[in-house]
């Protein structure tokens, strides 16, 4: 065999040595850290649920009676997560990961809690991209803007004040800064609108399920 035949085969032999090496040795570290980062997940997905759902309203494990509800018209997105809290066995609340598509710098994430009496638990901003000292009013951390929402629901107020004041509504803007609070109020009054019609198909679904539901809120209904 000529010499450099030889020489390409073992340089091939090595690479695909090297190549199963570095595959085991990845295979090996997700085997050592997956369960870990799964479990780093499910920690913040609990810590997130806790600031919005008062823990003596369940007793079961919100998380794992969770569904997927497919409703871009009325929470934003192609697919949302629907977290479902019991308390002795009977529904307690909703806790709904809904999308504020319209805010000034671009989508708004909130987590609304919905009670079964369809009054809101609590509101919180998970991620935007509003302009900071004006937009970002709506993290709970910088103003108390968003804890207007608990306790309110459909009827209170009535739905034409489930508006920002420039436009109406009960709910205060921000100076400088009126897209950004009129898409949030938007979203939480689409949300409480969606529970009423659709909660019990909500509520009634298998674990793990996922529901689709094509209609939208109606003209009249629209800020």
């Amino acid at each position: 065999m000529k010499e450099g035949l030889r020489e390409s085969l073992r340089a091939g032999a090595q690479l695909a040595l090297a190549g199963l090496v570095a595959a085991v040795l990845l295979a090996g570290t997700w085997a050592l850290t997956h369960e870990r980062i799964a479990a780093a997940e499910r920690q913040a997905k609990l810590q997130a649920l806790e600031i919005v759902l008062p823990a003596d309203r369940y007793d079961n494990d919100p998380l794992a009676d969770a569904v997927q509800v497919r409703a871009p018209a009325w929470l934003g997105s192609e697919s949302a997560t629907v977290s479902r809290a019991r308390l002795a066995g009977a529904p307690s609340a909703l806790v709904l990961e809904v999308v504020a598509p319209d805010g000034y710098a671009g989508p708004i994430k909130l987590l609304v809690a919905v009670a079964a009496d369809g009054r809101v638990l609590g509101v919180r901003v998970t991620a935007h991209q509003e302009t900071p000292g004006l937009g970002d009013d709506i993290e709970a951390g910088r103003s108390d803007w968003i804890t207007r929402f608990t306790g309110r629901a459909l009827g209170d107020p009535p739905l034409p004040g489930w508006r920002v004041q420039r436009d109406g509504g009960e709910f205060p803007q921000f100076a400088g800064a009126t897209l950004t609070p009129r898409a949030v109020v938007a979203a939480v009054r689409r949300t409480l609108q969606f529970v009423a019609r659709h909660g019990d198909a909500v509520r009634a679904a298998e674990p793990g399920a996922t529901l689709s539901f094509d209609d939208a809120p109606v003209a009249d209904d629209r800020p």
